[in-house]
């Protein structure tokens, strides 16, 4: 079996920064979803990552990062978002995700993703979301301060076939 990667949609923030980035209306027509994100610039460690509009406290993450010298791992829950880890960028970073299964209907969503900015920190960090909705929308969102113009956001669906 083989898996196909298709490009649901990317999105590039223009002209003025923005504090979200959201994609809507996602179809349940693949297995998983991977998304890919490609901070251009300065921001802060208050990225996150939330399904649905769901701001409730259904979300718990454990978190490995490392910075060179150091190591740490971490864990929240009842908390309302994923973090994505990805320190006070200051130069290119990128974080790569994999939200499995979905869109199925019975069971919670796992996200795995590793963020790698290499001036300051490398996390990899497991979230759920306690919710059997199948996600049909996600947004990238800066809980204080916006994302940097010129940042790109890809969603690509798995299908295995």
């Amino acid at each position: 079996m083989t898996a196909t990667y298709d490009c649901i949609a990317t999105t590039t923030v223009a002209g003025t920064s923005t504090s979200s980035v959201s994609f809507t209306g996602i179809n349940g027509s693949y297995t998983d979803i991977v998304f890919v994100c490609e901070i251009d610039g300065s921001v802060d460690d208050s990225t996150r990552i939330r399904f649905n509009s769901d701001t409730a406290t259904n979300y718990s993450q454990t978190n490995l990062t490392g910075n060179g010298s150091t190591a740490a791992s971490t864990r929240s829950s009842s908390i309302a978002q994923i973090s994505l880890g990805i320190g006070t960028a200051t130069n290119q970073t990128n974080v790569i995700g994999s939200i499995n299964n979905y869109s199925n209907s019975t069971t919670y969503k796992t996200v795995l993703l590793r963020a790698n900015n290499p001036a300051e920190i490398v996390a990899a960090r497991v979230g759920l979301w306690r919710s059997t909705s199948a996600i049909t929308s996600i947004e990238f969102f800066i809980a204080s301060g916006n994302w940097v113009a010129g940042s790109t956001f890809t969603l690509y669906g798995i299908k295995a076939e």
